[in-house]
């Protein structure tokens, strides 16, 4: 009986460490990157407004080819929703709203992951002129992980998960900019 006893106490302190560790563990992370565009910032941020445009630069959109994808209201507008629905449990299920648009410098928009986990974060573009022919972009994510969730902070690196993805659709958005010629 002692045995169980003290394989019960050990257990439970097993357990109890990570549930008051998490106690301490932030909870709210932000992750952003930044590319220089040699284009003019009236186009970049034209560009990256308008959301069926991530199809071609986010990697996101990228890793499932056979996803639904559904729409609603006017793009590049306050409002504007674009769903996505994956059997790949990487992408799973969720909508991005664009919330507030200050035309030319940010956008920004409120991402809602409905499966594989139910959660709710925001994230933003922001575009702003170096010269009359160069731009810079910064992407961001905002997210929030609640108590004992926030334990993973401590397992995950989410400035370089989450990061090394925004580089990965910023440098194809580069490339796809620059490709471009002014005045389409």
């Amino acid at each position: 009986m002692k045995i169980i006893k003290k394989v019960l106490i050990i257990l439970a302190v097993i357990i109890a460490i990570p549930i008051v560790v998490a106690l301490f563990v932030k909870k709210e992370f932000h992750v952003e990157r930044q590319i220089s565009i040699n284009k003019p910032n009236e186009l970049v941020f034209d560009f990256v407004k308008h959301l069926k445009n991530q199809d071609l630069f986010s990697k996101w959109n990228t890793m499932d080819p056979n996803m639904e994808k559904s729409y609603k209201g006017v793009d590049a507008t306050v409002g504007f929703t674009a769903s996505w629905d994956s059997e790949n449990p990487d992408v799973g299920k969720g909508e991005q709203e664009i919330l507030k648009i200050d035309e030319g410098k940010r956008i920004e928009f409120e991402l809602r992951f409905l499966e594989p986990m139910k959660t709710k974060n925001k994230a933003y573009m922001t575009t702003s002129s170096i010269s009359e022919q160069a731009t810079i972009v910064k992407w961001g994510f905002d997210g929030k992980m609640n108590y004992p969730m926030n334990l993973m902070m401590v397992l995950i690196d989410f400035d370089e998960m989450l990061g090394s993805d925004l580089q990965i659709g910023l440098d194809k958005l580069k490339t796809i900019l620059e490709m471009q010629t002014n005045d389409q």
